[in-house]
């Protein structure tokens, strides 16, 4: 997945500004796929040129003003069905946290039991991000589900947002796996603490 997919995908969902796709961006997709402002929109500029998206100037303000409003074209919806028969490239495993783990005998007891706190801390607030998004969608109150589903036809309400749902819950699945596995290395130093410890 990149970036281009992401914007693809939220575009697909009805017109929208910069401006509007920043913001449902960062209420939605961005929780899936981290970027910042300022890699969106000259990605969406980009596939406006390459013919991914239509670009059309619409009023903004009291002013004289305008804005850029972006639709998806058939290029645009081809390049989604592309991307989802194409199989994933996985990237090789390169893990701070787990790597950082496997050489704790060079700090402290008391490093270990912060950084695995950290983890703990980081990915307990990953979980509830997740959580919060899935009640969304279950609720139907989330703006991009209401958005979308109100530029497609009823009878796939359903399965679009079980689609979703199913996202946030394996972001919620692997954060649960994170956390228990620092608590996990917190028992592991306790245990080892109370044998002594030791360089062999």
């Amino acid at each position: 997945m990149s970036l281009r997919h992401a914007l693809l995908a939220l575009v697909s969902g009805g017109p929208l500004t910069g401006y509007d796709a920043v913001k449902h961006f960062h209420s939605s997709v961005g929780h899936l796929w981290h970027a910042p402002d300022s890699q969106i929109y000259p990605e969406l500029r980009r596939m406006q040129a390459e013919g991914l998206l239509e670009a059309t100037a619409v009023p903004w303000g009291t002013k004289t003003a305008i804005k850029t409003r972006y639709s998806l074209t058939a290029a645009g919806r081809e390049a989604l069905k592309v991307w989802q028969a194409t199989p994933l490239a996985y990237a090789p495993e390169r893990d701070q946290a787990h790597l950082l783990a496997a050489y704790f005998e060079w700090g402290t007891p008391e490093s270990a039991k912060q950084r695995l706190h950290e983890h703990i801390e980081f990915f307990t607030a990953t979980k509830e991000s997740a959580q919060a998004q899935a009640r969304e969608i279950r609720d139907r109150t989330s703006a991009t589900l209401q958005r979308r589903l109100g530029n497609t036809d009823p009878d796939d309400w359903d399965r679009i947002a079980a689609f979703k749902l199913f996202a946030y819950e394996g972001k919620i699945t692997s954060a649960e796996a994170e956390i228990a596995w620092a608590r996990a290395g917190l028992a592991l130093l306790e245990d080892l603490d109370g044998r002594g410890s030791g360089k062999a």
